[in-house]
């Protein structure tokens, strides 16, 4: 039920790799995927938004086989073709059946345009199985034959029809092999805990009977594991005289929400009795709704085999065997529970702490009882650094790393990771252990409250108290100076959110200063105090120089005080010349008709207005130097080589392809 292989397990090793699950987030496709997961390495789950893919991160898939695709966009599903080359897809990504799914638009979109665009990457060789529903009848849903007349009774509906349509056209004009399956009512493991079946064995399970509907509203159940192995029959069988038809996938029998009921008290011993209309009837429910199956038995021998006593019984099992209160229906209600936490280290002269920190990063997430991916950015360091992380990547898949072609510095390291960064927040570190990874589920408590981006705000710093004092001054003048907040004593060790972590990846900026710019795109922000301990190993790579730069970059990115300072210096010096000459004036015709002229204070002028002005261009300076680097657009940093566990990508194209792949 849980790790234990389906029956029909030699149909799965049947079919034709690499296979794709579009929709594989959502509950069939869940199933779907997890089943042939467990006998094939080459199946791929395929969804538009893994940080809501809350059932895919409760069965632990591997982030290799994840892949992020928007079927509403042509290039997303080409690139994913053209990568994997997939032979059988399943097709179970839809939107607008569900009444939360209100957006008509995004329907037809979904449903319609997001099928041709699949379609459209398909081959003569490629097997396409579709997801239709039962909804494609409408009106007409009294047990209706495949040919009988369609009477769509909703949008959604509607948009299934069309992508019948559109299927039986790439069937029959171009030589396709798909297939629609319209489903019936589906019930079983993994469904959202508020449809119907899942609320009632939750309840039956405490004894009880849940709100319900009225009790001549009927369904035709089908369970999960017959919904699953009809698929694979379709994939296995379809043929050209079958391509491009509709078949319904039901038991043939009606079942009224009253036999559902008196069905689990039965099986359950339940001595509660229903209380019919507790719950309001949904727009397009209706009393006859059940299929007829003969036409999908004849072609492909298939037929729903578990009664609905059995699959009810399965249920339950499943949910008491996976603790369902406690694991099932939290993630359903915060879907950013059991997230992906990608803690990215920007490494430079870090060989000998880089396992340590793996070690302790490792920790802190198993702790959490959170996945973890962790990305360490080798910023051209001279020492075997990257040796270090490839025994790291060799050992453990959850690891990438990152070559730069020069040392382009920290912060363009952090963006290189939070590019390809696929876990629902990042951890930005330094490779030093300067940043403790045990303060990460401080971090993690303030990001699961509700904050956007959660930083390290640094009471006290383990080095000599000159030095600690000159960082304290420092922040304090740049904090007054910004022409945004930006929090004092805050380094770049933070925790930022996935929709955080997309904003700063596309700001254009070519210099970039990260905490400030974090500060600059907003969101809800808040910091977590710790203490800043010294390197474990080596020296520091700063020195008075290399800060004295950061603090001329922080100033001059965030702050136009320099030159409003220059133009007060400028208003309030003309006024005393003036002043100053009004004065010699009037005491040589009238105070002191002595005073000698004096050479030494021209000179002292002509010092202070000629060093005044040269500060002043020197500030326009830098200025102007930002603009000019600016206007190069040159990239920000240059990879030579990602390392993906044990899969290492070199030339530039696999590397580009990879990027465009993850880039969510």
């Amino acid at each position: 039920m849980l790790d234990s292989l389906p029956h029909y397990r030699d149909k799965i090793e049947q079919l034709k790799g690499p296979i794709f699950v579009f929709g594989a987030s959502g509950f069939i496709g869940a199933n779907l995927f997890n089943d042939i997961f467990k006998i094939r390495k080459d199946c791929y789950a395929l969804t538009h938004d893994a940080t809501k893919a809350w059932r895919l991160k409760l069965l632990n898939v591997p982030f290799e086989n994840i892949i992020h695709c928007d079927i509403l966009s042509d290039n997303s599903v080409r690139e994913v073709f053209e990568k994997y080359k997939p032979q059988t897809l399943f097709n179970l990504a839809a939107y607008g059946a569900y009444s939360k799914q209100s957006s008509v638009n995004l329907t037809y979109e979904t449903n319609v345009i997001g099928t041709a665009n699949i379609l459209q990457n398909c081959s003569k060789e490629t097997v396409y199985i579709h997801a239709g529903s039962s909804s494609e009848y409408g009106f007409n849903c009294t047990a209706p034959k495949e040919t009988d007349r369609v009477e769509p009774n909703s949008h959604y509906a509607v948009s299934k029809v069309s992508a019948a349509y559109l299927l039986e056209y790439y069937a029959k004009v171009l030589d396709l092999k798909t297939l629609n399956l319209r489903l019936y009512s589906i019930y079983g493991y993994w469904e959202e805990p508020d449809r119907l079946i899942p609320k009632l064995v939750e309840s039956v399970r405490k004894g009880e009977l849940p709100s319900l509907v009225s009790p001549d509203i009927s369904r035709d159940f089908v369970f999960i594991e017959d919904c699953i192995e009809a698929f694979l029959d379709a994939a296995l069988k379809i043929t050209s005289a079958t391509a491009g038809r509709s078949y319904n996938i039901a038991t043939g029998r009606k079942t009224t929400i009253g036999d559902l009921v008196e069905t689990s008290r039965k099986t359950f011993g339940i001595a509660q009795e229903p209380k019919w209309g507790s719950m309001s009837n949904r727009k397009w429910d209706l009393a006859e709704w059940y299929g007829d199956p003969d036409a999908f038995e004849t072609d492909f021998g298939w037929k729903a085999n578990t009664s609905l006593e059995d699959g009810l019984a399965k249920t339950k099992n499943w949910q008491d065997a996976l603790k369902y209160e406690e694991t099932i229906l939290p993630a359903f209600l915060n879907p950013k529970l059991n997230p992906v936490i990608t803690a990215i280290i920007a490494c430079y002269k870090d060989a000998q702490a880089i396992p340590y920190m793996y070690e302790r990063i490792v920790k802190t997430c198993n702790d959490l009882k959170v996945r973890y991916e962790i990305i360490f950015v080798n910023d051209n360091s001279p020492d075997n650094q990257e040796e270090v992380i490839n025994k790291i990547c060799d050992k453990d898949p959850n690891v990438v790393g990152i070559s730069h072609s020069r040392n382009f510095g920290s912060q363009s390291a952090f963006l290189s990771g939070m590019e390809i960064a696929t876990g629902d927040c990042v951890v930005l570190m330094d490779g030093d252990l300067q940043d403790p990874p045990e303060i990460i589920p401080a971090f993690y408590e303030k990001w699961m409250e509700g904050y956007d981006v959660v930083y390290g705000v640094r009471v006290q710093r383990e080095m000599k108290p000159h030095i600690h004092f000159f960082y304290k001054t420092f922040y304090k003048i740049f904090q007054s100076l910004s022409y945004i907040p930006i929090p004092r004593d805050a380094g770049d060790f933070s925790m930022i959110d996935r929709k955080v972590v997309k904003e700063l990846v596309d700001l254009p900026e070519t210099e970039q200063f990260l905490r400030g710019l974090r500060a600059w795109v907003g969101f809800k922000q808040t910091g977590v105090p710790y203490v800043r301990p010294e390197r474990m190993f080596g020296v520091s790579t700063n020195n008075w120089t290399k800060n004295i730069w950061w603090a001329k970059k922080a100033i001059f990115s965030f702050s136009f005080a320099p030159l409003e300072l220059m133009s007060y210096a400028g208003f309030t010096l003309t006024g005393l010349s003036i002043l100053g000459i009004i004065w010699q004036i009037l005491a040589k015709l009238f105070f002191f008709p002595d005073t000698p002229q004096g050479i030494s204070t021209v000179i002292v002028l002509i010092v202070f207005f000629g060093g005044l002005t040269i500060l002043g261009i020197s500030f326009l300076g830098e200025y102007i130097t930002k603009i000019f680097e600016e206007t190069k657009k040159r990239p920000k940093y240059i990879r030579t080589r990602i390392r993906r566990g044990s899969k290492s990508y070199k030339t530039a194209d696999e590397i580009r392809t990879l990027v465009k792949q993850l880039r969510k």
